[in-house]
């Protein structure tokens, strides 16, 4: 991340609440200046607010990133208030719950026009100014369903893993075409304790839950904060994360398997019946959550992650069984 022009300068999209209000929060306690996107402005004026408080220079805009046309204007308007753009974090996103043959199709576009387009839009409009200056870093954040994909979420499943793959293509194209300054990483967390959760489109009739291991957003944001001074092709956020990718590279079918089950008995609640929902994915959030940190997750964070080890070690027994058959 370049300093020599003074204050870095800083884009994030999904800047309202969750992992990009944390990011946005971490970046103005380094001393970044600020360029906030997201659809509710509401949420946007309070994370200003507090980025403000701490310091960072900050403007935000009201943007959908499925309008290709105002993604290149908050690239435009990112230069022309600041003069350069140093890091651009893809992070809008959003999500649908239910059975593939029992979704709407509307409902299958969105998600993938959000998180798949949005994110290529983004890409597209950074990436002549970053290759102008010669240096800059763009950072996507997906998902540890991108490499471990779940039952009830084959959107945005797809999804995650299609911008794994968006970072890897500009990444080789970047190498081809000697921009050797510019950078593209990709970040994959596993649950995070944002409002993502309640915000979803639902179409199980069963209420989404953060499923364990349960991590804060801060713990993303100081991921992407530290990538955007030390590149790196992928990160995954936590060590819990890591483990269940080794695991499915190991022994892929038992992966698939324990996923689904997880997510039937810890990510969708058998208890608690709620009425089929778009969510948020045709507008933003109720001003009651649009500008949340949390999702109140957390209060159930030490089992979680008690939950996650424990799969874990049983993961790892089965692959070591799969190993001495291997021998």
């Amino acid at each position: 991340m370049s300093e020599s022009f003074g204050k870095p300068v800083v884009v994030i999209t999904g800047a309202s609440s969750g992992i990009g209000r944390a990011t946005a929060l971490r970046f103005a306690k380094s001393g970044a200046a600020l360029m906030l996107a997201a659809r509710g402005q509401d949420g946007l004026d309070s994370v200003a607010a507090e980025c403000a408080e701490l310091g960072a220079e900050t403007e935000t805009r009201s943007v959908d990133v499925t309008d290709e046309d105002a993604m290149l204007e908050l690239a435009q308007q990112t230069v022309a208030r600041f003069g350069r753009i140093d890091v651009w974090v893809n992070n809008a996103a959003v999500g649908v719950f239910g059975p593939i043959d029992e979704l709407p199709t509307e409902a299958i576009r969105r998600v993938l026009d959000v998180n798949i387009l949005g994110y290529v839009y983004g890409v597209r409009a950074v990436l002549p100014q970053l290759k102008r200056q010669g240096t800059g870093v763009i950072i996507n954040v997906s998902s540890l369903t991108a490499p471990i994909p779940q039952p009830y979420t084959a959107p945005y499943s797809m999804s995650k893993a299609a911008v794994r793959s968006l970072s890897a293509s500009v990444r080789s194209e970047l190498r081809l075409g000697g921009h050797a300054g510019v950078r593209v990483c990709t970040v994959m967390p596993p649950a995070i304790d944002t409002p993502f959760f309640d915000n979803a489109a639902n179409y199980t009739g069963r209420r989404a839950r953060a499923m364990p291991p349960v991590y804060p957003p801060e713990k993303v944001a100081r991921t992407i904060l530290r990538l955007s001074r030390m590149p790196r092709r992928e990160v995954i956020v936590g060590a819990i994360g890591s483990s269940f990718v080794q695991q499915g590279k190991l022994a892929p079918g038992m992966m698939e398997r324990s996923m689904a089950a997880m997510v039937e008995n810890t990510h969708l609640s058998k208890n608690e019946p709620v009425a089929r929902t778009s969510g948020n994915l045709f507008a933003p959030s109720s001003a009651s959550t649009s500008g949340s940190l949390h999702g109140g997750w957390d209060g159930g964070r030490k089992t979680a992650v008690r939950v996650g080890v424990g799969t874990v070690a049983l993961l790892a027994g089965g692959v070591a069984v799969v190993r001495r058959l291997l021998r």
